[in-house]
């Protein structure tokens, strides 16, 4: 159960008089709708309102709950006159900021659960009275369009437009609280529900709101009502920010729960270590020998040395038989590029091309986007053509989409890709990458838009195990995520 949930319970209890015991030295309703009837009558004698036709008797089959022998059955037109706003048009014609201008009371002037209007942001000259209607501080108002159907209890004098109903109350003594509570109900909503009308703007019908009807406590009672509800009050507040908190905790959990099994993966945690599958600086001297092989057969090219990593520099312990290294040492960084646009030679072509947006959709591995290249478009522009396993990171707009190639592929200059030198690596680097992210985006530089670049992304440090063992953390890591996935699935 949600607050708003806890809140229509006790909205529910109230009205059907079960928040507060009766007592019988505080009458009935039906001497409090005798009062409101002889005010009723004197209005119209006075000609301050209208006489109006009577509304059908609520009969026995109507009433949906039983309400205590001191309350009555009413429908709003016995305790409200009800009448709809006007607007001046054009409205900015009549729009005013002099001192003497009339409250123009909008819709936009209040907040969703507000009790009261207590100012306007914008007034009408008096002149805009003949289009609009007058309200006075007291009256009931109620949205009849749109978001239909939301109470609101007037603090301020002023005019409204044909987005409210005006509730007036015949008998002053009233308590206004007591029906704004009532009108808040489930069950006054869903009526509104029953006799709203329109295709595309629901609209609450002001004959139609009449007719609703509601169950009347005496008017002592009333008072006691609504004390009760604003004693529960800070109970339900309370209610609401540890269901709302809770919530969050439970929305945050799946992503903290692979954060974790992430973090411990890449510190050696997550499975136990092997003597037989030797140690990650044998892995790296076949690494560096592969690199050292590329090079002579100018695949690739000589990059200047990088820097030591310092104890210093390491975030947190791991292993003996692992290694600290820097991306560049494993594979070649390589950015991507856009050829012209307008060149249709360029475009339409065989050869897979992505985009940041493009990795939205998509999950660990990327077949390609929404457009394919020509090589002629590849020959043109700094994009280039990368092997299936190329780890591909975006390094802008936004940073950290991170996939590995299901086959050749090219990117837009949004990216950072890693082809590692061992392919067999690819898929615990793509992992590591996602539990080294934080580190990679506080690395990021620029004004206009944040992004890492290659150099930068080149010296991003990963922890390195030795192969077998990376395929165990890599199986292990995929053996776990499905249950993170399902606790971000499960219903509340």
């Amino acid at each position: 159960m949600n607050a708003q949930d806890l809140k229509n319970s006790i909205l529910q209890r109230a009205i059907e008089g079960k928040l507060v015991p009766q007592r019988a030295e505080e009458g009935t309703a039906r001497d409090l709708l005798a009062e409101i009837r002889a005010e009723k009558e004197k209005l119209i004698r006075e000609k301050k309102i209208k006489k109006t036709k009577p509304l059908p008797e609520i009969s026995d089959d109507e009433k949906p709950f039983e309400i205590p022998e001191s309350w009555e059955w009413v429908r709003f037109e016995d305790i409200f006159e009800i009448a709809r706003g006007g607007s001046p048009r054009p409205i900015k014609q009549f729009l005013t900021q002099s001192h003497d201008g009339i409250n123009w009371i909008k819709i936009g002037d209040t907040e969703i659960g507000d009790k009261y209007i207590v100012s306007t942001k914008e007034k009408i000259i008096p002149k805009g009275l003949s289009k609009s209607r007058l309200v006075e501080v007291g009256d009931l108002l109620l949205t009849n369009s749109m978001s239909y159907g939301r109470p609101y209890i007037l603090k301020t004098r002023g005019a409204i437009h044909d987005g409210w109903l005006v509730l007036s109350p015949y008998f002053e003594k009233i308590n206004k609280e007591f029906f704004y509570y009532i009108i808040s109900s489930p069950y006054v909503h869903n009526q509104f529900a029953r006799t709203v009308s329109g295709a595309v703007v629901k609209n609450l019908n002001k004959d139609k709101v009449k007719k609703i009807f509601i169950p009347l406590p005496p008017l002592v009672e009333q008072y006691r009502i609504v004390a009760r509800i604003e004693e529960l009050q800070p109970d339900i507040d309370a209610y609401d920010k540890a269901h709302t908190e809770l919530r969050t905790i439970e929305q945050r959990f799946p992503d903290d729960m692979k954060k974790s099994l992430l973090q411990y993966a890449i510190e050696g945690k997550l499975v136990p270590q092997r003597k037989e599958e030797g140690t990650a600086r044998d892995l790296l001297a076949e690494i560096r020998a592969e690199k050292e092989k590329l090079i002579k057969a100018k695949k690739i090219k000589k990059t200047k040395p990088l820097p030591e990593i310092t104890d210093d520099e390491k975030p947190f312990d791991i292993p003996d038989s692992w290694e600290w290294v820097r991306l560049e040492e494993i594979g070649s960084v390589i950015g991507g590029g856009t050829p012209k646009t307008k060149i249709i030679e360029y475009w339409d072509g065989t050869i897979p091309w992505i985009t940041p947006a493009d990795m939205k959709f998509i999950g660990k591995y990327a077949k390609g986007g929404k457009r394919n290249i020509s090589s002629l478009g590849l020959q043109k522009s700094s994009a280039q053509l990368m092997p299936k396993g190329t780890v591909l990171f975006s390094s802008r707009a936004p940073i950290g989409y991170i996939a590995i190639a299901d086959n050749d592929i090219s990117t837009n200059q949004g990216f950072k890709s890693i082809v590692p030198f061992d392919m067999r690596c690819n898929e615990y680097i793509y992992y590591c990458l996602q539990a080294r992210l934080n580190d990679i985006k506080h690395r990021a530089s620029g004004t206009t838009f944040k992004e890492i670049s290659g150099a930068e992304f080149g010296k991003t440090m990963i922890p390195f195990p030795p192969l077998a063992e990376q395929h165990r953390i890599v199986a292990r890591i995929e053996e776990l995520l499905p249950l993170c996935r399902q606790l971000a699935s499960e219903p509340e």
